[in-house]
């Protein structure tokens, strides 16, 4: 069997990349070697090569298993799993089909002012080649409206028209109509940071809570729920609770919510507080001797 690239190393990337390192670092690349727009010999197989690379690493379940048994992940021969490729190649999101006629490159004078509007051009599948450019117009959304989906009253071209988000959305998604497009800007939210359809929350225990153990509520998408904290627990542990992340637009299921707990130090103490944390000190000084 042909020796294959690190996946990490076609997209320049670290495996220590979070998702939307990911997704940059593919889409930089699949620009750089798209076939219609570098016209080196080889640019078609890196091109592929880059579009593999993403398919695995943009898979959550692909990437575990990709970065447990590299590529012996995907080889029947060796009993671990099928071909993740089996039955079509996909350019990322987009289906890929690469074919061109009498040498004519078809996207020739169109204006991409997005880079990554070429691969657009693929949306729905096939190549578009003769696609018919839209006005396309964008709209600033909250946190809420684009992780649970809203419904929005808008006026393009002086019309009223009712935009259904999807549950899920994020910064650049986009919706296409007969007449228009529309991308999404989503404000930022104070509590949840998000990483693709993971999110990322801090969350404050005291030290007590942290040394001999407890429960605490956190806040997820949908409500409250109780986390049990070990005792000895270390500030910044990252736990990982399944499922509670963002919706996915295309397919099922759900990110992941990584709680990570910092412990609290007060700025002031109480009289009592402070004869136990000199007490708890001196028990301290003495166990190191």
């Amino acid at each position: 069997m042909a020796t294959k690239r690190d996946y990490y190393e076609i997209l320049g990337l670290k495996k220590t990349a979070t998702a939307a390192e990911i997704k940059s670092a593919y889409r930089k690349m699949a620009l750089k070697y798209h076939p219609d727009q570098n016209k080196e010999k080889d640019a078609e197989e890196k091109f592929k090569e880059i579009n593999e690379a993403y398919q695995v690493l943009s898979d959550e379940k692909k990437k575990q298993a990709y970065d447990q048994f590299g590529h012996a992940a995907f080889d029947a021969a060796s009993g671990m799993g099928g071909n993740p490729f089996a039955g079509g190649f996909q350019n990322g999101p987009f289906t890929w089909s690469y074919q061109t006629s009498g040498g004519q490159n078809p996207f020739e004078g169109m204006d991409f002012n997005d880079p990554f509007e070429i691969f657009e051009s693929f949306f729905g599948g096939g190549f578009a080649g003769n696609a018919r450019r839209r006005p396309r117009y964008s709209l600033t959304i909250s946190f809420d409206e684009a992780v649970h989906g809203a419904e929005k009253e808008v006026e393009i071209e002086g019309k009223k028209r009712k935009i259904k988000i999807p549950a899920g959305a994020d910064d650049g998604t986009r919706l296409r109509f007969d007449d228009f497009e529309l991308s999404f800007s989503v404000r930022p939210d104070d509590y949840f940071k998000r990483e693709g359809n993971d999110l990322y929350v801090d969350h404050p225990i005291s030290f007590a809570t942290a040394a001999l153990g407890g429960e605490v509520k956190v806040r997820t998408l949908d409500g409250e729920l109780k986390l049990k904290v070990r005792s000895g627990t270390q500030s910044h542990t990252l736990i990982r609770l399944r499922n509670e992340g963002v919706k996915r637009v295309q397919g099922n299921g759900r990110g992941d919510l990584y709680v990570r707990l910092v412990i609290r130090v007060p700025e002031k103490l109480s009289r009592e507080e402070k004869k136990i944390v000199e007490q708890l000190q001196v028990i301290e000084n003495e166990q190191s001797r």
